[in-house]
């Protein structure tokens, strides 16, 4: 599914934290969202979603969504949001338990989901048991088992340690390679960003502009090898003198308030 945002704008009361965002979302890319905080990246992702209305501007999706979709929209937040009296497979099938799926169809898309995201050995596992990476496994999994039109990702590893994102992000980089769902993935983090996007958005600080995008012609799987080393460092330091600017004017009024 593709999806066109187009003009969106968007305040808070007399605070306008977006401005005449335009782009689109080509069926089956990732496309992640970087800027300063405070830029909006959250709200887009929210208005993208359908959970907001926008002041001005419109979201227009097009394109048949995946077979077997159930939601055409799908969240993973940084709060994994696990019911801890849930076991792992419980907690995946929440997400199809308001959907009309047969009982042997329901334990399959479990069993998928859980063999896809390293879960499998640990389905009867609860959240209290589990690592913070593993918990956010379940989140994946749990989000992906309706097999979404558009997965919106808003910095799902930032609550992370760095080993535990390394690992995460050749996971995601694992589940993209067989889904191939169109996503957006909100970060902080550009390694993040560069690794698992195949374009970059840039938004400048409040109210946000999406001021420049950037494609990455390397394919997912070989960006962290060292024969594209320079380039990805080169990419990463377009990225940072995009934002760098901004990033610290944000932090300066942010401290200020």
């Amino acid at each position: 599914m593709q999806l066109a945002v187009q003009n969106i704008s968007h305040r808070y009361g007399d605070l306008q934290v977006l401005d005449d965002v335009s782009f689109t979302l080509r069926a089956g890319e990732t496309f992640a969202l970087i800027g300063p905080s405070g830029c909006g990246k959250s709200t887009l992702l929210g208005i993208m979603g359908g959970l907001l209305r926008p002041a001005a501007g419109a979201v227009a999706a097009s394109g048949a969504p995946p077979l077997g979709c159930l939601n055409p929209f799908t969240y993973v937040f940084q709060d994994f949001a696990l019911l801890p009296w849930r076991s792992v497979a419980g907690n995946v099938a929440l997400a199809l338990e308001h959907h009309p799926l047969g009982a042997a169809e329901r334990q399959a898309r479990i069993g998928e989901v859980l063999a896809l995201c390293g879960l499998a050995d640990f389905a009867q596992a609860y959240p209290k048991q589990l690592s913070g990476g593993m918990r956010q496994r379940v989140g994946i999994a749990r989000a992906i088992a309706v097999r979404p039109a558009v997965l919106l990702m808003d910095e799902p590893l930032s609550a992370l340690d760095a080993q535990t994102r390394d690992l995460l992000i050749e996971d995601l980089i694992a589940i993209w390679a067989r889904e191939r769902t169109t996503s957006v993935y909100v970060t902080h983090n550009l390694v993040e960003a560069l690794r698992l996007a195949d374009r970059v958005g840039v938004l400048s600080r409040r109210p946000g502009r999406l001021i420049r995008v950037i494609e990455i012609g390397i394919p997912r799987e070989a960006r962290a090898r060292t024969e594209h080393a320079g380039e990805m460092a080169r990419l990463h330091d377009a990225l940072w003198a995009s934002i760098k600017h901004d990033a610290q004017v944000a932090e300066r009024e942010m401290q200020h308030v």
